[in-house]
């Protein structure tokens, strides 16, 4: 045996980056490369939406991938789909094991209501930022605007159903470390913004920062939990492979 048989192809790490809190940023995520989240502190809140890059008409459609898989939050073998029907990204490994598709993300006035003033011309670099504009500054470097702005899934956090039918927030869900890895089937536009989710009860504004790296899939059986896992999840990465044809 030779010794590049004896050992796996490692995966090269093509970049990697830290957003801190209350940060933002976008990339396109080429089909065949991995998004690894990792919560750097423990508590951290990730808001993503998700495009085709190549056509941004076609962009994610929470409500959709929730009826479609049965479920009412994301983790491994769950995939986000597109208005099309096709696969954005799959989440092919969490440690984490929920992340919320419901709360949405914050605007400047209802931040300032949550947590008080902190204007730029008060606390400069320290200003409060809200999930809203974050992402509105992310999309206009893609020549988009605010009627583009779609529902997020917000990772690292958990929204559960208490009794009576009530949103519950779980505080302390993330641990330091925790990680999510989301793969592309096809080229798709994140757009990512470090803030804390609406429903967190903690009245001091002080949003964790989220480490990310990309790297290229050699192995593509990763998808197979997620092909498996219901048959609606086979249509959607088979609409996919036809349309990347």
């Amino acid at each position: 045996m030779t010794d590049a048989a004896k050992f796996p192809a490692l995966n090269p790490t093509l970049h990697r980056e830290t957003i801190p809190g209350g940060g933002h940023r976008s990339l396109i995520l080429r089909a065949g490369q991995r998004l690894r989240l990792t919560d750097a502190e423990g508590g951290a809140n990730l808001a993503l939406m998700a495009l085709n890059a190549g056509q941004m008409s076609e962009r994610l459609n929470l409500p959709d991938s929730l009826k479609a898989q049965h479920t009412a939050y994301v983790t491994s073998g769950h995939c986000l789909y597109s208005d099309m029907g096709r696969v954005l990204l799959a989440i092919t490994e969490d440690t984490c094991g929920w992340h919320d598709c419901f709360g949405g993300v914050l605007n400047a006035v209802e931040v300032e209501d949550k947590y008080g003033s902190g204007t730029f011309g008060r606390m400069r670099n320290g200003f409060y930022r809200n999930g809203f504009e974050n992402l509105l500054v992310e999309l206009g470097k893609w020549n988009l605007d605010a009627r583009d702005i779609q529902m997020v899934v917000n990772f690292f956090s958990k929204v559960a159903v208490a009794d009576g039918g009530h949103l519950h927030y779980i505080s302390d869900h993330s641990k330091r470390g925790c990680h999510v890895d989301l793969y592309a089937p096809m080229d798709t536009l994140v757009v990512m913004t470090a803030v804390q989710h609406p429903m967190d009860p903690s009245p001091h504004y002080d949003p964790k920062p989220v480490e990310f790296a990309i790297d290229a899939v050699r192995d593509t059986s990763i998808t197979a939990a997620c092909r498996r896992s219901c048959s609606e999840n086979g249509r959607a990465f088979y609409n996919t492979e036809l349309f990347c044809l």
